[in-house]
């Protein structure tokens, strides 16, 4: 619901409008639950929204079985968008957190393990959480590519089969933007629980809530993580008093943050995040490649077979890197240097990482790192 209605194109004006000023909110929001103990808010937080996501995705899950919908969407497109990407690399990163994740890595050690009960508990909630995570990503396959074609309304009426799915995937592939992608999965799912007698219009709300819902569990945590690394980096230049301060180091990650999303973007005031938006998928899969090198690095400190991790690191490391090359090459082509100069720091930091490895490599057979404080033992274990 709008807190105020647009007011003119200006700047003030626009930070007027409902999308700033709940943006303007929500970061307050992430300030707040970063600072705080992990169990005060974000948890809380958290565990409502858990809620949320296993009814919806019970009840998709439901849905998919009742209506049992066919494929609609061709399994090699006679037709493809003349600026469509290759699927060599694009496959690998398109479906990017249903498969592997990087942003999952950092959660996992910024957050996750703050609210274990024991560390054995850590297999099965890291382990089980990425398995329903690839489930989901089977769903919202599902709901995209086969419960579309049950039937879609559009300007031109009621379309269903592989005319419904062409009524949400035509056009160039530059024009599929983020709220279509996200529009094409609330139809699916629409459809799947309306088989099961859930009316329309509160079908779109639930599946609305869930796609919100994901969106929530990211902004607080991913603040908390932004706040860590800035303190870790702090602390390696030996700045412990200014951002080393988990107060400032908060405030510099929520400006940040801020500063991106209230720019003007694709859309208008609040919609600056989209400017970065093309990164997401191979960042986040480079992500999981450097995850992949600090897992080799604690099995071979440790003395266990470390060459099941070869394949997945050459994987993460070679398909994510190509496409981000092929990415950044198109952007230079179009002149979209911020893009152009995030994607190169990217490739040149991966690139610093695995030669820190590689150099590093054999100093670290059977070196056990060094235990951890008991804990409590710091006052900022607990943050």
């Amino acid at each position: 619901m709008p807190l105020f209605a647009p007011a003119g194109d200006s700047f003030w004006h626009s930070l007027k409008s409902s999308v700033c000023i709940w943006t303007l909110i929500l970061l307050v929001y992430c300030f707040v639950a970063s600072i705080l103990p992990v169990w005060t808010l974000l948890q809380p937080r958290d565990y409502i929204n858990s809620h949320q996501l296993f009814v919806a995705l019970a009840l998709l899950a439901l849905g998919i079985l009742a209506a049992r919908p066919d494929f609609v969407a061709p399994a090699i497109n006679p037709n493809p968008p003349a600026d469509a990407p290759p699927i060599l690399p694009f496959l690998f990163i398109t479906i990017a957190c249903g498969a592997v994740s990087g942003f999952h890595c950092l959660v996992s050690s910024g957050t996750s393990s703050k609210q274990l009960r024991a560390e054995k508990d850590a297999q099965m909630v890291g382990y089980g959480a990425m398995l329903l995570e690839g489930a989901l990503a089977v769903v919202v396959i599902v709901a995209c590519a086969a419960a579309l074609g049950m039937g879609v309304e559009t300007p031109n009426g009621h379309l269903a089969g592989i005319e419904a799915w062409k009524a949400h995937y035509h056009g160039e592939w530059g024009a599929m933007t983020l709220g279509k992608q996200v529009g094409a999965f609330i139809e699916g799912s629409g459809n799947l629980l309306g088989v099961i007698g859930i009316p329309a219009k509160m079908a779109v709300a639930i599946i609305a809530v869930m796609v919100a819902s994901f969106a929530a569990t990211t902004l607080d945590t991913a603040t908390r993580l932004q706040r860590y690394v800035l303190q870790e980096l702090a602390a390696a230049a030996g700045d412990r008093r200014i951002l080393g301060n988990k107060y400032v180091a908060t405030l510099a990650a929520v400006a940040a943050g801020g500063a991106l999303a209230l720019i003007p973007g694709p859309q208008g005031m609040g919609s600056g995040g989209m400017i970065l938006w093309p990164l997401f998928g191979a960042t986040n899969q480079l992500l999981a490649g450097m995850a992949c090198i600090v897992i080799a690095f604690y099995l071979i400190r440790h003395n266990r077979p470390v060459w099941i991790m070869a394949l997945p690191i050459a994987l993460l490391i070679v398909f994510p890197a190509w496409a981000m090359i092929r990415e950044t090459a198109k952007w230079a082509d179009q002149e979209k240097w911020l893009l152009v100069g995030f994607g190169a720091a990217i490739l040149l930091l991966q690139a610093w990482v695995i030669l820190e490895a590689l150099l590093a490599w054999q100093r670290a057979r059977g070196v056990a790192p060094a235990p951890l404080p008991p804990l409590g033992a710091e006052a900022t274990a607990q943050d």
